[in-house]
């Protein structure tokens, strides 16, 4: 038996710490006066994501296919973060917090730090760049062999997907957001990324992960489609929550104004 699979029948550890984030956000959700609407419903649906994929049916058959593991890890890593984000936590916070608070959480947000990990290179990185290095490492081997190296794993997919969904399209505040164009350049590099991957795993090329061909291509199958559809989804996320610059919007007006007289 390895590690991984040593979790099974146990109640996951994950479970405690996603429903303490559910009341914590749903908290902040009444203080903040903004229950109504669909974001504390997007939250939930992320919560309700993850947990799905680390109990239940996914996770025993994750333990024992590769297939699953890859709904597991879409699930995790890309599907989940996009609710979770869509749900503004962060906003939620600020709204909550006594101002002074929310003053010295606004200055971290425009730290240098933040200016760092809100950039979209770094997000692609940690993101896509974990999932290679995953897949065309012996990191994989281990993370199998060891339940605390597996969790890890899971964390930092969750964590990075969040990141990047929240760079990407992501309502809360973030630090010099770059501009539409170059937040969908990051995420057609994302797309290209994960579609080269997937069709290297079906292949067997550059890949080092000790499972039978069926589960490998199966896998392969499910990250390019699977893959796909949660960027087509962050990419509409995007589309929806993007608005004008003031002063575009005032130039426009202008223009149609000029244009009506």
């Amino acid at each position: 038996m390895t590690g991984h699979h040593a979790h099974l029948g146990a109640v996951p550890p994950a479970l405690p710490l996603l429903a303490l984030a559910l009341a914590g956000y749903l908290t902040l959700a009444v203080r903040a006066g903004s229950w109504k609407g669909w974001r504390p419903a997007m939250f939930a649906g992320g919560l309700a994501l993850v947990a799905a994929a680390v109990t239940g049916p996914i996770a025993a058959w994750a333990a024992t296919d590769f297939r699953g593991h890859m709904v597991q890890h879409l699930l995790i890593g890309m599907l989940a973060p996009l609710g979770l984000v869509l749900g503004a936590p962060m906003t939620m916070l600020l709204r909550s917090l006594p101002a002074v608070h929310a003053r010295r959480l606004a200055r971290l947000l425009r730290g240098r730090a933040a200016h760092a990990v809100a950039n979209p290179v770094t997000a692609l990185v940690l993101s896509t760049g974990g999932m290679i290095v995953l897949y065309c490492t012996p990191l994989y081997r281990h993370a199998t062999a060891n339940g605390w190296l597996h969790e890890v794993v899971h964390v930092h997919f969750l964590l990075s997907g969040c990141l990047f969904a929240w760079v990407i399209a992501g309502p809360d505040p973030a630090p010099r957001r770059p501009s539409v164009v170059a937040r969908l350049a990051v995420l057609g590099v994302a797309i290209a990324a994960h579609s080269g991957l997937s069709q290297l795993m079906y292949a067997g090329l550059a890949v080092d992960l000790p499972v039978p061909g069926e589960q490998r291509r199966g896998a392969a199958e499910i990250m390019y489609y699977g893959g796909d559809l949660a960027e087509l989804l962050l990419a509409l996320a995007l589309v929806a929550t993007w608005r004008p610059h003031p002063a575009a919007r005032r130039r426009v007006t202008r223009a149609t104004a000029g244009h009506s007289a």
